[in-house]
C-alpha cells in the first residue's frame, strides 16, 4: 500500500521572454545565457498572480481542466490537505495555501504553505506522504483527527519579482511558473517507495533574498520616538535594492551538483533500488550543466533525465513538478515505471524521493 500520484499539471504565464531580449536590461547575448546554463527564454507574469498559476495547474492536476495527466477527476470534497510550496506568495497572510483552498472550493482540506526554496515539491510530498501514512495506519488514540486520503501539492513562484533585473549573472536564470500534484493513499499501489531529506547550512549567504518590509518603526533605544519622520525613512529605503535575489554562482553550482547525485544515491539505497531500475530522473531544473555534472557523477546516462529548463528558466519550488507534468505529457512516464524526483535549493536544501507511476 502506498502513496499514489494520480495527477499532475503546470501553468506558464503568457509573456515569454527570449534571450536576446534581455540585451536591453543587461550586457548578454543568447549563445552567453544557453552556453552557460541551457535557458533560451523564461516566461514572466504580468497579469498573473501567483495564486492564479497555481490554480491553473492545480485544475489540471485534478482533472478539472484540459493539459496535464489525471487518472481520473478529483472532486473538491475529496481533498484533504493542501500544501503550497513557494517563496514567493502574493500575500504574508493569509497563506497562499490557504487562498488557494478557497479559490478552488475545497471543504474538507487543511491547508498550509512550506519554504523549502527549490526542494520545495520534494519535501511537501514528503510531508504529505507521512501524514497520509500514519493517518492510514490507524495510530492509537488517532480517533477524531484529520484523515488525509488525499492531498494537493502545490509549487509556484513568481520570481520575477524578487529578481535584480539590472544583475546579469542572475536576472538570466530565474522565470516564473507553477506545478501541482495530487496524491492518493491506495492500499492496491505501491506509489512513494522512498524519501530522503537533508538540510545543510549556508554559513555566507550564498543564497540569499532579504525580507524587507516598508512600514517605518516609531522607536528608538530609548523607547517610542512619536517624531519618527516616516518620509525620510521610507526616502532612505528607496534607494536600496529591495527582496532580491543574491547568488555566489560558484558555491551554488559545487553544493548542487553534490547534493543532486548524493540525493539520488541515497533515496534509491533507501529504498533498495538501483538506476538501472529507473525510468525517469526529475530534477529541479536549475542549470542544465548542474544537471550534467551529476549524471556524471551519478555515472548515468543524461537520457535518464527530463529536462524542460530551455523555455522555463529555474522556477524554484515551481521546477520539479513542472518538470513532472511535462514529463507525463510527453510520454516519459508509463504505468509500473521507477520515477525519482530531485532538488536542491537555499537553505541549503536538498532531497529526493522515488515512486511506482
Amino acid at each position: 500500500m502506498g502513496c499514489a500520484l494520480i495527477g499532475c499539471g503546470k501553468a506558464l504565464p503568457a509573456l515569454e521572454v527570449q534571450n536576446d531580449e534581455l540585451k536591453a536590461l543587461v550586457d548578454t547575448n543568447n549563445e552567453w545565457i544557453v552556453t552557460r546554463t541551457g535557458i533560451e527564454s523564461r516566461h514572466i507574469a504580468l497579469e498573473e498572480t501567483n495564486l492564479d498559476l497555481a490554480e491553473r495547474a492545480a485544475r489540471e492536476a485534478l482533472g478539472w481542466d484540459e493539459g496535464g495527466w489525471a487518472a481520473r477527476r478529483v472532486e473538491p470534497e475529496e481533498i484533504d490537505l493542501v500544501i503550497f510550496c513557494t517563496i514567493t506568495a502574493d500575500h504574508l497572510v493569509p497563506s497562499a495555501a490557504s487562498e488557494l483552498r478557497m479559490r478552488l472550493d475545497l471543504p474538507n482540506a487543511i491547508a498550509f504553505d512550506l519554504n523549502a526554496a527549490c526542494t520545495g515539491f520534494v519535501y511537501g510530498v514528503t510531508v504529505a506522504e507521512s501524514l497520509m501514512a500514519a493517518s492510514a495506519a490507524g495510530v492509537p488514540g488517532a480517533a477524531g483527527r484529520n484523515k488525509v486520503r488525499r492531498a494537493l501539492i502545490v509549487g509556484s513562484e513568481r520570481l520575477s519579482r524578487i529578481t535584480d533585473w539590472a544583475e546579469r549573472s542572475t536576472c538570466v536564470l530565474f522565470g516564473d511558473g507553477a506545478g501541482a500534484g495530487v496524491l492518493e493513499w491506495n492500499e492496491g499501489r505501491a506509489g512513494v517507495l522512498g524519501t530522503h531529506l537533508v538540510n545543510e547550512d549556508d554559513p555566507t549567504g550564498a543564497l540569499l533574498c532579504p525580507l524587507e518590509f516598508d512600514m517605518p518603526v516609531p522607536f528608538a533605544a530609548s523607547g517610542v520616538d512619536a517624531g519618527a519622520d516616516a518620509e525620510a525613512v521610507l526616502r532612505e529605503r528607496a534607494g536600496n535594492p529591495k527582496q532580491a535575489i543574491t547568488m555566489n554562482g560558484q558555491a551554488v553550482f559545487k553544493f548542487a551538483a553534490r547534493a543532486m547525485s548524493d540525493a539520488v544515491t541515497a533515496v534509491l539505497d533507501n529504498a533498495g533500488l538501483t538506476l538501472d531500475d529507473v525510468a525517469c530522473i526529475v530534477p529541479h531544473q536549475a542549470n542544465e550543466r548542474i544537471v550534467r555534472f551529476a549524471a556524471k557523477k551519478l555515472d548515468c546516462s543524461m537520457e535518464k533525465f527530463h529536462l524542460c529548463i530551455a523555455h522555463a528558466g529555474n522556477t524554484s519550488a515551481a521546477s520539479v513538478p513542472m518538470g513532472l507534468a511535462d514529463a507525463y505529457e510527453a510520454g516519459r512516464i508509463k504505468p509500473g515505471d521507477k520515477v525519482v524526483l530531485v532538488g536542491f535549493g537555499g537553505g541549503f536544501t536538498s532531497g529526493a524521493l522515488v515512486y511506482e507511476a
